[in-house]
C-alpha cells in the first residue's frame, strides 16, 4: 500500500488523493462527535441512570460512523504494512472485555464498559485512516485544539462568575446543565474551590490541561503563521492558571515528569524554545493567579460585574503580553537558534543534555516551592497543597491502600478479570479500611482488574507496540510537523502517565483523546511492509465481515439499551409527579424487558411493589417484587441496594430467618459497612432470643455463634483501624455503635459470659437516660453486672431516676435461665 506523502510533495499528493464529499461528511460528523462528547459523556463509574444514556448514544454514533467508514474504505483497505495489522489487532481489546463477561461481578457495568471500549476502537480505526491524508490530519488536529481551548475558556468563565452564561452556551445540547449552570464546573471540597470545567473532577481536568499545555507550546513552535503563533501563545497563560486553580497535586507532580519525557525527543533548538515559552507563560501566570484566585472565590459566592471585569482584565492582559513575547521569540530567536544549533542537533544524544539539565532545574524549583518559604508567592490554597506534597499525605497513603487492595482483586480474578466496573463492584469486599472510592485511582490497575492478565497483556502490547514503533520512526526520519504525529504523542503520553495516579480514562472523552492519539501515532510510526502476503481478498473480506457483524450486533444491543434507558428515565421522572402505580410501572417493565439486570429499574419496581403490598396486602405485588429483585441479583450479586430489597421482601413475608440469612451470607461483601453488621448482629440477637423462647437450643446456639462472630469482626476491625498511619483518613465511620453494643451484649449474656456482656454494654452507654435505647442498654448492662456479682450504682441511680419501673426489668433479666 502506498504511503501518504507529506511535506513538499503534499500538494502533489492531494491532487492524486482527492478527498471525496462523503469522506468530508464523515470528518464533519467525527468532529461534531468530538465537540459533543466532553459535554455529555462524563464519568462512568457505576449505576447512574442519569449518565448512562450518553454512553449509549455515543456508542451508537461511533458504531454508525464505523459502518460509514467501512463503506468508504472497503476498496482502499489493504493488509500490506504493520500499521494495517495494528488496526486488526485493535479488535482484541473489546474482545477481552467480552470475555470478562463470563466472570463479571456486575453484568450491567461490564456491558457498559464493553460498549465504551468498542467505541474507543471505532474511533481508533476511523481516525487512523482519516489521519493518513494530510489535509484531514490538519483539520482534525485544529479541531482538537479548538475543542480543548473552548473547554479551557469554559472553565474560566465559570470560575469568574459566568456560570449561567457558560450554562447557556452548552445547555441546548448538554445533559449536565442544572438550573442554568453546568454541574460542578467549579467544585468545592475541603481544600476550597477547585476548577474542573467539563470534567467535574479537578485531577482529571489537571491531566487534560497538562496535555494541552504541551500541545499549545508545540503548536506555537511549529506555527508558520503569525496568527497561529499569537493564538497558541495567548492560550498558555489560561492553561497554566487553570492548572493551578485545579489544586491538583498529582498534576503538579506529573507535569515535570511528562515535560522531561517530551523534551527527550525534541532537537536542542526546539527544547530551548519550549523552555523559553513555558518560562514566560509560567511567570505571567504566577503573577495573576493570586488575584484570580481571590476574585474567583468572591465571584462564586456573590457575582459583581466589577470583580468579573477585573478578573478578565488580569487574565487577558497577561495572555496578550505572553502572546506578544512568544511571537517575538519565534520571529527572532527561533531562526537564530536553528542556525546555531542545527548541526549540533544532528549528533547523537545531544537531545539528552537539556532534559537532564531540566531535571536538575525541576528538582531545584520543587525544593524551593515545597521545602522553603518561596511558595508564599502563591495563593494560600495552592501554597497549602504544595506544602502537603509528601509520601505521608493522606491522599498518597490512600492511593497506596487502593493499589494493595486492587492486587487482592486481581489475585481472585487473575485470568479474564472481574469485568468492566469490577473495582466499583468488589472494592468493599477487599478494602483494607472503610474508604469510599468507586475508582482505583490507577487506570492500569483498574484495567487489570477488569480484563485480567490476558486482557492486560493485550492492552499493554497494543499501546507498547504503537509507542515503540512511533518513537523509533520519529527518531529515524524527518517529517513536517503536521505529519510527524508528535501532536498526538503529547496527548497520549500526558494522559497515560497521569493515569498512573488517577482514573482519567474513566471519562469517555479522555479515553477518546487517547485512542484518537494512538491512531495519530500509528499513522506516523515506523510501519514496515509485511514479510508475508497478508493482502489477500479473503483476509480483507473476512476482517470486514467480522468488523461489520460485531458492529451491527453492538448497534442492535445499544438501541435496545437506549430504549431501556429512556423508559427507566421516564419512570424516574414520573415518580416525582405521579401517584399512579400503573403509569409508573409501565415504563419500568419496558426498561427491564431488555435488561432484567438493570439495578435502578429493578429497585424502583420492587420498592413500588412492596409499598403497594403494604397498602393492599395483595400477595401478587410481593411476588412480583421478589421476581424482579431475584432476577436482577443473578447478574448483580454485589449490589447492596438490591440485597436490601430482598431483605425487605422477606420481612414483609414474615420470614425473618431468611432476611437474616441475606445479611449473614453477604456480610463478607461489605466488610466495612457498619450498618450491615449492625443489622446482622441485631437480627442474630432477636432470632437467638426467639429460639430460646421456643426452646430450640440448636437454633439458639447457631444464632449466638454467628452473631458473636459478627461482633468479633467489628471489634477486630476497630482495632485494625488503630494501626493505620495517623496521616491516613479512616473513611466511613466504623465503631461499636450503641445498637451493636446492646445486641452483642445480649448475645454474650445469653452465652453465659456475663463479664464480657457488661463490658460490651458499657461501650454503648450514653448520657441521655430519657432516650429509650440508652435506658435499654443501661438495663442490660446492670443485669449483666448483677449476674457477675458486680454493680454500678451511679448508672443505676440515673436509670431509676428516669424510670423507676426499670428495677423490676433488671431483676427479670437476671432471673432468666439462658
Amino acid at each position: 500500500m502506498s504511503k501518504p506523502v507529506y511535506g513538499k510533495n503534499a500538494a502533489q499528493s492531494r491532487n492524486v488523493e482527492k478527498i471525496s464529499s462523503p469522506v468530508w461528511a464523515l470528518v464533519a460528523v467525527f468532529i461534531l462527535f468530538l465537540i459533543w462528547t466532553p459535554f455529555q459523556v462524563g464519568l462512568f463509574n457505576g449505576q447512574q441512570l442519569d449518565f448512562e444514556k450518553p454512553i449509549y448514544v455515543s456508542s451508537l454514533l461511533s458504531g454508525l460512523m464505523l459502518l460509514v467508514w467501512m463503506g468508504l474504505y472497503f476498496k482502499k483497505f489493504k493488509l500490506e504494512e504493520q500499521s494495517d495489522l495494528v488496526v486488526v489487532a485493535s479488535l482484541l481489546l473489546p474482545i477481552t472485555y467480552a470475555l470478562s463477561l463470563f466472570g463479571a461481578a456486575s453484568h450491567y457495568m461490564a456491558m457498559n464498559l464493553l460498549l465504551v471500549q468498542s467505541m474507543y476502537i471505532a474511533i481508533f480505526i476511523i481516525a487512523l485512516y482519516l489521519l493518513k491524508q494530510k489535509q484531514l490530519n490538519v483539520v482534525i488536529q485544529n479541531a482538537i485544539l479548538a475543542v480543548s481551548y473552548f473547554i479551557i475558556a469554559f472553565g474560566l468563565i465559570n470560575w469568574l462568575g459566568g456560570a449561567k452564561f457558560a450554562g447557556a452556551l452548552v445547555g441546548w445540547f448538554s445533559n449536565t446543565v442544572r438550573d442554568s449552570k453546568y454541574l460542578d464546573a467549579v467544585m468545592t471540597d475541603s481544600n476550597g474551590l477547585r476548577l474542573t470545567s467539563v470534567f467535574q473532577y479537578a485531577n482529571t481536568y489537571a491531566a487534560f490541561l497538562m496535555a494541552f499545555l504541551f500541545v499549545a507550546v508545540f503548536a506555537l513552535v511549529r506555527s508558520k503563521k503569525w496568527y497561529g503563533t499569537l493564538t497558541h501563545g495567548f492560550m498558555l497563560v489560561p492553561v497554566i492558571v487553570s492548572l493551578l486553580l485545579t489544586l491538583s497535586r498529582g498534576g503538579l507532580v506529573m507535569l515535570p515528569v511528562v515535560f522531561i519525557l517530551l523534551l527527550i525527543l525534541l532537537k536542542p533548538a526546539q527544547q530551548i524554545l519550549w523552555i523559553i515559552h513555558l518560562a514566560l507563560a509560567g511567570i505571567a501566570a504566577l503573577a495573576v493567579t493570586n488575584p484570580l484566585t481571590t476574585l474567583g472565590t468572591e465571584l462564586n459566592t456573590a457575582f459583581t460585574s466589577g470583580a468579573a471585569v477585573k478578573g478578565w482584565a488580569y487574565l487577558i492582559v497577561a495572555s496578550i503580553v505572553v502572546a506578544g513575547l512568544g511571537w517575538a521569540v519565534q520571529r527572532f530567536v527561533a531562526p537564530w537558534l536553528e542556525q546555531k544549533l542545527g548541526a549540533w542537533g544532528s549528533r547523537k544524544l545531544t537531545g539528552l543534555w537539556l532534559p537532564l539539565g531540566s531535571l536538575v532545574l525541576v528538582g531545584i524549583v520543587a525544593f524551593l516551592l515545597i521545602g522553603t518559604s518561596v511558595r508564599s508567592i502563591l495563593p494560600a490554597n495552592i501554597e497549602t497543597r504544595l506544602e502537603n506534597i509528601n509520601f505521608k499525605q493522606h491522599s498518597v497513603l490512600e492511593r497506596f491502600t487502593f493499589y494493595k487492595d486492587a492486587l487482592k482483586v486481581v489475585k481472585d480474578y487473575p485470568i479474564l478479570g472481574a469485568g468492566g466496573g469490577g473495582w466499583a463492584s468488589l472494592y468493599e469486599h477487599y478494602q483494607n479500611n472503610p474508604y469510599t472510592s468507586r475508582q482505583a485511582h490507577n487506570f492500569f490497575l483498574q484495567y487489570l482488574i477488569e480484563v485480567g492478565i490476558v486482557g492486560f497483556i493485550v492492552f499493554i502490547g497494543f499501546i507498547g507496540y504503537i509507542f515503540y514503533k512511533y518513537i523509533r520512526g520519529y527518531l529515524k526520519r524527518d517529517k513536517d510537523d503536521f505529519a510527524n504525529g508528535y501532536f498526538f504523542y503529547i496527548i497520549a503520553l500526558s494522559i497515560l502517565v497521569h493515569s498512573l495516579l488517577d482514573f482519567n480514562l474513566s471519562y469517555a472523552f479522555m479515553g477518546i483523546l487517547v485512542f484518537l492519539s494512538l491512531a495519530g501515532m500509528s499513522v506516523a510510526m515506523d510501519s514496515r511492509t509485511l514479510r508475508r502476503n497478508w493482502n489477500k481478498s479473503s483476509l480483507r473480506i473476512g476482517y470486514f465481515a467480522i468488523l461489520a457483524a460485531g458492529t451491527l450486533f453492538l448497534l442492535f444491543l445499544t438501541i435496545g439499551y437506549l430504549g431501556s434507558s429512556n423508559a427507566a428515565m421516564k419512570a424516574k421522572n414520573l415518580i416525582g409527579v405521579s401517584q399512579s402505580y400503573e403509569e409508573i410501572k409501565a415504563p419500568l417493565v419496558e426498561a427491564l424487558k431488555d435488561r432484567p439486570f438493570h439495578p435502578e429499574s429493578a429497585l424502583y419496581l420492587s420498592s413500588m411493589d412492596q409499598q403497594v403490598f403494604n397498602q393492599t396486602k395483595d400477595d401478587q405485588y410481593l411476588e412480583e417484587a421478589y421476581s424482579v429483585v431475584s432476577r436482577a441479583l443473578e447478574d448483580e450479586p454485589y449490589n447492596k441496594e438490591l440485597l436490601k430489597q430482598l431483605v425487605g421482601y422477606y420481612d414483609l413475608k414474615g420470614q425473618g430467618d431468611l432476611s437474616y440469612t441475606v445479611y449473614r451470607d453477604n456480610a463478607d461483601k461489605f466488610n466495612w459497612d457498619i450498618d450491615w453488621y449492625d443489622a446482622l448482629i441485631s437480627r442474630s440477637s432477636a432470632l437467638a432470643y426467639a429460639a430460646y423462647d421456643q426452646k430450640d437450643d440448636a437454633k439458639k446456639q447457631e444464632y449466638l455463634t454467628e452473631g458473636l462472630q459478627a461482633y468479633k469482626h467489628v471489634v477486630d476491625g476497630v482495632e485494625h483501624l488503630k494501626t493505620l498511619p495517623p496521616e491516613q483518613l479512616q473513611g466511613r465511620p466504623f465503631s461499636v455503635t450503641p445498637s451493636i453494643a446492646l445486641n452483642a451484649g445480649k448475645l454474650q449474656l445469653m452465652s453465659g459470659d456475663n463479664e464480657a456482656a457488661a463490658a460490651t454494654l458499657k461501650i454503648g452507654l450514653g448520657e441521655d437516660y430519657k432516650d429509650a435505647t440508652n435506658r435499654e442498654i443501661a438495663r442490660w448492662y446492670l443485669a449483666a453486672l448483677k449476674r457477675s456479682g458486680g454493680q454500678d450504682q451511679a448508672v443505676y441511680d440515673l436509670l431509676i431516676a428516669a424510670d423507676a419501673a426499670e428495677a423490676a426489668q433488671i431483676d427479670a433479666i437476671v432471673a432468666q435461665q439462658f
